[in-house]
Order: structure tokens, then C-alpha cells, then sequence
């Protein structure tokens, strides 16, 4: 990475180009004679007080001390990626959002405030996509007072590391002290490679809705109330997956729900005893081909940090990430 011009070292950033995707060299070593250096690639989201903030595509912010800044420059956008299908954050946000609709939701401005008693953070929490017609700190007020309504915890779910998401909220969110919880990356590819995986699709059982053998595997859901049924049940077309297994407890399940060119995968869950056999490509296979059927040509699916048992299957079907989203919880 060259910070240089005409071999000399040159910051290159100022205040003004907060909000803009930089590149920062900072010194690491404690003064002395031996100099080290580290790099530093993300949105430049705050310079006050001396103190810089970048956050990274990963969500982590990185605060650098101004004196120790020894060379700093804009960079352009990360380049387009050059596998699966080409998508905007907005589109697959959208996409991604009306795959897993709350029981309740109410705008404020352009941020989604969403409730569903509690099962699972995606539909529970505001979405910002835009602006809440207020500033930034009163919107936050109103997102707490609306939770607490409802007896829940405020949640945000923000992203990182596309065009277009919002670093800048996530800086601003640990400033006012809100704790970033789950990580996770939305994965995109192209549809028709799931669907050509050699597995044997015919033991795959879908229907419309999912029975109580599907809902006993699911893991997320400790008992099958109305808000989880209704958010499991949501989307423009939506199909439920299952393996038979041997005692009558399916093997495998999985969800998915066709919206225009777009099938995105949920739920996509093996039993212990069943793993390693493939049954996890089967079920995306299955589903990838009934979502071919309807029309669909790409696929995108979210899965957390910390599942590299996905992320390597994930890997082999030719997935790459988009963005990344993160929901963090008010103080």
C-alpha cells in the first residue's frame, strides 16, 4: 500500500473527508527507533478531539490517536465483485427484509420499526435505510421508547462493507453506547449452480407450510407461538423443506422464499445424528430448483461469524458476501 509521492510519506485526509472510504498508516511502536506500522481500510467516521474513527467492512471500529497518523489517503469504492449476481445494498435489503416480515411494523421516516414478541432479532428490530426525519439521536430516543412499548429490547440492525450501507451509524451507535451483538454476512450467487448440486432431491419433501415434525427441528424456536408462525410464514412465496428421517424426526430442513429474481435460504438445519451425508445440499438443491421454476436467477442467504460449518458449505456453492449486518442493542 503506497502512501508516497515523490518518496515522501503524506497524510492526504482531513475532518472534511469524513463520511468517505480512506486508507490510513499509523505508527504502532512506542516512539523509538524501531518503527512499525499498521494499515487501516474502512469509511473515515468521526475526527474530533484528536482521536480518528474508521470502521472496517467487518463492523469494527478502530480509534487512531492523531499523532501517531503517518500517512493517510481517500480511496475509491471497493471494486464490484465479480461473482454471483450484481446487486445494490438497497435491492438486497429490501429483498432480504420482506423474507422474514414482523408481526408489527410502523415508519419512522424512512427506518422500519419492527416487533414479533421477541423471536429472533431480524424481526425485531428498526431498520434504517434511509432518513428518520428527525436527527439521529431523537430517532434513537423514539426506537427505545417504541420497544420498551412492547416490552422488548431496542435493537438496530445496521451494515457494513457495500456501497451505500452505514458505516456512519454504527459509529454513532457505540458513541451513544449501544453494544454491537451478532455479526453476521449476506451471501450472494447465482441460482442455477445450487440448483445443478448432485443430491438426491426426490427424498425432499416440500410443502407450503411447515408441520410440527418441521417446527420440532427448527432450533431458533423453543414453542411455535403465532408471532414465530406468522414470521416463519412470510414472504412473497414461501416454501418449507424436510428430510424424512429414520424415527420419524426429520433429518434436515430448510425455508426459502422466491421474490422475483431473488431465492433467499433460511433455516437450513441437519440433525446431529444425520451430518456429514450431504443432507444440507439436498435440501438447497430442492429448493433452489422449485424457486427456479418460479422464475428466480440468484440466491442469497445470511449466515453469523461464528458458523464456519456453513461458511465452508457456503464457500463450495460459490457464495460470496455482499455485505455484512450487525444488530446492536441499546445500552
Amino acid at each position: 500500500m503506497e502512501f508516497t509521492i515523490g518518496g515522501r510519506l503524506e497524510v492526504r485526509i482531513t475532518p472534511t473527508d469524513v463520511g468517505k472510504r480512506v486508507s490510513v498508516r499509523r505508527r504502532t511502536d512506542d516512539g523509538g527507533t524501531g518503527a512499525e506500522f499498521t494499515d487501516v481500510v474502512g469509511v473515515l467516521t468521526s475526527w474530533n478531539n484528536g482521536v480518528l474513527s474508521v470502521t472496517r467492512k467487518s463492523g469494527e471500529s478502530v480509534h487512531i490517536v492523531e499523532s501517531t497518523v503517518v500517512a493517510g489517503k481517500v480511496v475509491p469504492a471497493a471494486p464490484a465483485r465479480r461473482r454471483g449476481p450484481a446487486a445494490s445494498f438497497g435491492e438486497l435489503a429490501t429483498v432480504t427484509a420482506r423474507a422474514w416480515q414482523p408481526v408489527e411494523s410502523e415508519a419512522l421516516g424512512d427506518w422500519r420499526l419492527r416487533a414479533a414478541g421477541g423471536f429472533t432479532r431480524r424481526a425485531n428490530s428498526a431498520l434504517p435505510l434511509g432518513d428518520p426525519g428527525l436527527p439521529v439521536g431523537e430517532a434513537l430516543d423514539r426506537v427505545r421508547d417504541w420497544y420498551e412499548e412492547r416490552g422488548l429490547p431496542a435493537y438496530v440492525q445496521t451494515a457494513t462493507g457495500a456501497e451505500g450501507t452505514q458505516e456512519l451509524l454504527c459509529a454513532e451507535l457505540e458513541r451513544r453506547g449501544w453494544r454491537r451483538e451478532v455479526s453476521a454476512e449476506v451471501r450472494i450467487a447465482a441460482l442455477a449452480p445450487v440448483g445443478d448440486l448432485e443430491a438426491e432431491v426426490r427424498a425432499v419433501r416440500l410443502t407450503r407450510e411447515p408441520d410440527a415434525a418441521w417446527l420440532a427441528r427448527y432450533q431458533r424456536l423453543a414453542a411455535p407461538g403465532p408471532s414465530a408462525l406468522r414470521v416463519l410464514g412470510s414472504g412473497p412465496s414461501v416454501w418449507f423443506a424436510t428430510v424424512p428421517g429414520d424415527t420419524g424426526a426429520p433429518a434436515a430442513i430448510g425455508r426459502c422464499v422466491v421474490d422475483g429474481r431473488w431465492a433467499g435460504f433460511m433455516a437450513v438445519e441437519v440433525a446431529p445424528e444425520q451430518r456429514r451425508r450431504g443432507l444440507a445440499t439436498t435440501v438447497m438443491a430442492a429448493l433452489a430448483r422449485r424457486a427456479q421454476d418460479e422464475g428466480a436467477s440468484a440466491a442469497w442467504l445470511q449466515v453469523e461469524d461464528d458458523n464456519e460449518g456453513a461458511r465452508a458449505l457456503y464457500d463450495g456453492m460459490g457464495f460470496a458476501t455482499h455485505h455484512r449486518y450487525h444488530h446492536y442493542r441499546s445500552a
